[in-house]
């Protein structure tokens, strides 16, 4: 059977569990977040692969590339990533990898960019779906108001992500 490495990396911003196979990066989530359980579960079943406690040579890039990020050296990722979503999800999470650092943009923004409008919910769901955070950064979706919304990995480390990337803009 297919295996998943799984690992606990360590940022500032608390524990994340990262999980890789060999076509790159198939999870990056706070290890607080809700449901991640739920999660770890439903990767392992969509791969059909086991998730073990074992290294893998995107962590090594994973790792060096978060630092960067952190310590505000680094403005786009290059470590491989591995969704699995469907078509409309993947065209979301593409999306949401175009918003250029330091910017953000809503929900509704968005749904119009896809050329669906209507779509914002359908957008905020696949968002949330989203397994990668930060480099599929969903933390630059806001609400149409302005209010920072809708993050699994808690309303203040969505604050703190932003202005990390207003501060790296070189």
């Amino acid at each position: 059977m297919k295996i998943i490495h799984q690992k606990t990396i360590q940022t500032p911003l608390g524990d994340m569990i990262a999980c890789a196979v060999d076509e790159g990066i198939c999870l990056l989530e706070f290890t607080d977040r809700k449901n991640i359980e739920k999660q770890l579960k439903s990767l392992s079943k969509t791969l059909q692969a086991d998730i073990t406690e074992k290294d893998h040579p995107h962590f090594v890039q994973l790792e060096e590339e978060l630092k960067e990020y952190f310590d505000g050296k680094r403005n786009r990722f290059e470590v491989p990533l591995h969704t699995t979503g469907t078509e409309f999800q993947e065209k979301v999470w593409q999306l949401l990898r175009e918003i250029p650092m330091g910017e953000i943009r809503t929900y509704k923004q968005q749904s119009e960019f896809l050329g669906n409008p209507k779509a914002i919910r359908a957008v905020g769901t696949a968002n949330g779906i989203n397994k990668i955070a930060i480099l599929i950064p969903c933390h630059r979706v806001i609400g149409s108001n302005g209010e920072l919304i809708g993050y699994a990995g808690g309303i203040w480390r969505k604050q703190k992500l932003l202005e990390l990337e207003k501060a790296i803009l070189f």
